[in-house]
């Protein structure tokens, strides 16, 4: 049915309308169609479609991974990018049992580790060179153009051991070779995190980048925070992926009251942190609003920014004739204690409430998972 959206305050979009018209082929139109139904947002705020750049969705093919519509519309998130649970061996059935149904927009990025995250942490993607299959990998790709947005690859020590930088370095090549953006995972050594920077030109994605961890934190040294921040201001993109062990109060406020500020918000949601500390989009990203983020900023990592990977409308969204993709959401005050991937805690006063997604003429309630504890 075509939407008539009243009473909104938008934020996000270039020139936007006082009213949005959607007709009932799910396209923002000039005027009215004929027996719109009218949507009064309330004076809530009105965005483009919240995108979660890390999610793990693979679910049942997986053991971490959580069903699509947890990680999705139902919490005010209409796009997403599961980020590596499949690899080339078992891309396609992430395909078709879990991109092609999704009422959500969902991309992908292929894991470098032919068998993804099947068992994840317990069997590593990346034991050895068996574990790698560059000519699969490439045939994938290319088989899947229009649903595979970059190449991931876990570049940690309990994933590749005594490997070390070797894994990144192919898949780096891989991303190259197929003109794809490399989504790279950090934390403890090896490799080093400057040896992973190293590798990295603009495009590239750094996901954990407020990690936590010693030796594999931005802020371990003077010249390892140098190179960070060059690196974001030559267009290498700093990307949230909370998890479950990989945000870090201290360390994002420190970063961010230094200038550097994340380019894009994610959740890393799976089974081992949708109960906590992550919950969903809305209380992840209250957590960056918290450290300093400002409110535009916020909104821009959760919209704008993915939503361009995945090569979706930003704030041009409300252009006649783009396909409707929209989020609104109040922002209230609270008083709530939130935690991060290290057992810190932080006072909120500030909460993100998702009301409703609009994808083309089809429009859902959405809601925040569960609150952090009062």
């Amino acid at each position: 049915m075509a939407l008539t959206i009243t009473n909104f305050r938008p934020i996000g979009f270039d020139n936007p309308p006082d009213t949005i018209h959607i007709g009932d082929d799910g396209l923002i139109a000039e005027g009215p169609a004929k027996g719109a139904r009218n949507i009064d947002c309330k004076g809530a705020w009105l965005s483009p479609g919240w995108c979660d750049l890390h999610v793990h969705v693979w679910h049942g093919g997986t053991d971490i991974s959580v069903r699509a519509a947890e990680a999705g519309r139902a919490t005010g998130v209409t796009a997403m990018a599961d980020a590596g649970s499949a690899g080339e061996a078992n891309f396609h059935g992430l395909r078709e049992y879990v991109i092609d149904p999704a009422a959500e927009t969902i991309r992908a990025f292929l894991n470098i580790g032919s068998i993804g995250l099947v068992a994840c942490n317990r069997v590593s993607e990346l034991i050895d060179l068996r574990s790698i299959d560059v000519d699969r990998t490439l045939a994938v790709v290319e088989a899947n153009r229009d649903v595979i947005c970059g190449i991931k690859v876990r570049a940690s020590g309990v994933i590749v051991g005594g490997w070390g930088i070797t894994p990144a370095k192919i898949a780096k090549r891989i991303a190259e070779i197929c003109d794809l953006p490399l989504m790279v995972h950090v934390g403890e050594p090896p490799p080093l995190l400057d040896e992973v920077f190293d590798i990295l030109t603009p495009g590239d994605i750094v996901t954990h980048c407020f990690n936590g961890k010693r030796a594999g934190s931005i802020r371990d040294t003077a010249a390892l925070w140098e190179q960070a921040r060059r690196l974001s201001d030559e267009g290498v993109r700093m990307d949230i992926g909370h998890g479950a062990a990989s945000f870090d109060f201290g360390v994002a406020r420190r970063a961010i009251d230094d200038g550097l500020r994340p380019w894009s918000i994610s959740t890393d949601l799976h089974l081992r942190n949708i109960d906590g500390p992550v919950h969903d989009m809305a209380t992840t990203v209250a957590k960056l609003l918290a450290v300093g983020l400002e409110l535009q900023d916020c909104v821009t990592a959760i919209t704008e920014h993915p939503r361009s990977v995945l090569g979706l409308s930003g704030r041009d969204g409300l252009t006649p004739g783009t396909r409707a993709d929209l989020t609104v959401f109040d922002l209230v005050d609270c008083d709530m204690t939130a935690t991060d991937s290290e057992g810190g805690t932080l006072n909120l006063n500030q909460m993100f409430e998702p009301r409703m997604t609009v994808i083309g003429a089809d429009l859902r309630d959405a809601a925040r998972r569960t609150a952090p504890a009062r």
